[in-house]
């Protein structure tokens, strides 16, 4: 029954090829796409590979960080260049497993807490969004600690990783 269902999983899964011209080939549509449409694909959950057209490697990781660069060379970053610095000097390090983990974990819960907001959104009337911006309402309150329970999360991070490379004791 597994396996069936691992097929049936593989299937859905749109393939895309990335050709050595750069040009992006949707099998699924039969036509060339764009990273924008690779973009909109992400944001409308769609599961999707993208193969090396030549050597049928998986590539969806470098096309999701190209999305990522063009994101961030168009409007307003996400990223200080600060933060870019740190997450780059992890590679190499022996928090590197950690810190992957622990940045995806961040993004699953702010993206759950976003899902969460969105939800709860659609029933505010005005007067309970004026009661949500000056921080009376309980949702406003929970929003709060959970950025509170991630800086600390942040902190205690920081003074292991200090601890471990002997920079503080």
């Amino acid at each position: 029954m597994q396996n069936k269902k691992s097929r049936a999983d593989a299937a859905a899964v749109r393939v895309i090829k990335k050709y050595p011209n750069r040009r992006l080939y949707d099998t699924s549509s039969s036509s060339y796409i764009t990273l924008a449409e690779v973009k909109q694909l992400v944001m409308q959950r769609e599961p999707f590979q993208v193969q090396d057209a030549k050597t049928a490697d998986d590539i969806t990781r470098s096309i999701l960080l190209q999305i990522i660069l063009e994101e961030e060379a168009n409007g307003s970053p996400m990223f200080s260049s600060e933060a870019l610095a740190n997450i780059i000097r992890f590679y190499g390090n022996a928090m590197q497993g950690f810190m992957g983990g622990h940045i995806e974990r961040g993004v699953a819960t702010a993206m759950e807490l976003q899902s969460r907001l969105g939800e709860q959104a659609k029933q505010f009337t005005p007067d309970m969004w004026m009661q949500f911006m000056a921080g009376q309402n309980p949702m406003a309150q929970g929003v709060t600690q959970g950025m509170e329970q991630s800086r600390a999360m942040w902190s205690q991070m920081q003074e292991q990783m200090l601890q471990a490379w002997g920079l503080k004791k």
